[in-house]
């Protein structure tokens, strides 16, 4: 079943396009329902928010999550609360860590793990649920056999997985949705092109032409607890045919 009857779709595929509302004019045509907006920083002009709820209400679209990089939480986790409930998200989630900011030992990335519980905790006070977002670097073992993704997600961040991303990391998406199931609030919906293809979009497909086994990751996921099921694609060659194609997906593998 979809979750909540949400199709939701990460605005970071549709980056391409002329204007934003080009990009929700489309997904709402094609039945999408929420979008998760991206934030890589403090809005350059505040007006620009308001622009972007009012066409999201003028196209009938949600946008129950949205990404924020970390320094926005560090530096203003007002501005975090203040740009979710303008939008009306109770999801809110940091989705990378800089490479130059990626830490080689154990110690290191559990110093980071206790930054995002604090977060956690303050997000929560402020009637929002916080989450960290995976990419391949994070299922990476240690030197001691030890994950990042654990010392960063520890015993109380919520996680956000790209089951995708995960699979990239030489890990098993099924094993991560079952040690963190009821703490994954939602799940990034992605596909892996066949080895070979989709050199030009990063080594990923749309939904449903790659390789993952996604009906069985959907139901999986839905197990686990996700509330929302968020499509995305890092670096489609274009993004409405990715749009397109994932939402015929998405509604056959989510009834």
């Amino acid at each position: 079943m979809i979750p909540n009857n949400d199709l939701s779709f990460q605005m970071f595929s549709s980056r391409s396009a002329a204007t934003l509302e080009e990009q929700l004019k489309l997904l709402s045509e094609l039945g999408y329902t929420d979008v998760q907006p991206f934030f890589f920083g403090p809005p350059e002009n505040p007006a620009e928010l308001d622009d972007y709820v009012a066409l999201l209400k003028q196209y009938k679209l949600t946008a129950k999550s949205g990404h924020f990089t970390l320094d926005i939480f560090e530096q203003s986790p007002d501005l975090v609360e203040e740009i979710a409930k303008k939008f009306g998200m109770w999801l809110v989630v940091v989705p990378w860590i800089n490479p130059e900011d990626r830490p080689t030992t154990v110690e290191g990335w559990k110093a980071i793990g206790d930054k995002l519980a604090a977060y956690t905790k303050d997000m929560e006070a402020r009637g929002l649920t916080f989450a960290y977002h995976n990419h391949e670097f994070e299922m990476m073992p240690l030197p001691d056999g030890s994950y990042p993704i654990d010392h960063l997600l520890g015993d109380t961040v919520p996680f956000e997985p790209d089951l995708a991303w995960i699979a990239v990391g030489n890990a098993d998406p099924l094993q991560w949705l079952e040690k963190y199931q009821g703490r994954i609030p939602a799940v990034h919906v992605k596909d892996i092109a066949p080895e070979g293809q989709g050199l030009d979009e990063k080594g990923f497909a749309d939904l449903g032409h790659g390789t993952l086994d996604w009906q069985t990751l959907w139901n999986r996921s839905v197990d686990a607890g996700a509330q929302l099921m968020i499509v995305e694609h890092d670096l489609p060659a274009d993004w409405q045919r990715f749009a397109t194609r994932s939402i015929e997906t998405m509604r056959r593998i989510g009834q």
